[in-house]
């Protein structure tokens, strides 16, 4: 093609250039994991406000799943895939409490080919959970007087 042509392309069914549906700010835009680290914010604030003194060298972070080790020992074909884990102090980093997104939506329902929908309720009370048991186990209490609301598994 000679420098100076146009490329030209064509509107068929005047329907004119396609483009995104919903502008990038809009909040349905927001990706799974971008949805997801809001939720663990939003609780994590809610934790801060009852328990700040008590967290406040405490670093939660959100990782897709579970690191196998070296060795590829950490998880065994019987044991249940961990949806968070807390990593002491290395001198180089805080504590930490790691909360694990892929395993955590596959419980809540949003696994992909289980046929349900994104069940956004189920995936906030789980994350609520969750983060309420690591919490509850940092600071050596029950998880229920960490948070009343919190949902029981033997319930």
């Amino acid at each position: 093609m000679a420098s100076g042509q146009r490329i030209r392309r064509r509107d068929r069914r005047g329907r004119g250039v396609r483009g995104p549906l919903l502008p990038p700010e809009a909040p349905f835009a927001l990706t799974r994991a971008e949805r997801f680290d809001g939720l663990v914010r939003d609780e994590v604030n809610r934790l801060g406000r009852r328990w700040g003194r008590e967290l406040a060298g405490v670093e939660f972070v959100v990782e897709e799943v579970p690191k196998v080790g070296p060795r590829g020992d950490v998880l065994g074909f019987d044991e249940p895939v961990p949806l968070s884990l807390t990593r002491p102090s290395d001198g180089r980093h805080p504590l930490r409490i790691v909360v694990f997104r892929r395993p955590i939506e596959a419980r809540a329902g949003m696994g992909g080919a289980g046929g349900r929908g994104i069940d956004e309720r189920e995936l906030a009370r789980l994350i609520r959970d969750v983060l309420v048991e690591e919490v509850a186990d940092l600071l050596g209490l029950s998880p229920e007087s960490v948070d009343p609301s919190y949902d029981s598994p033997d319930d």
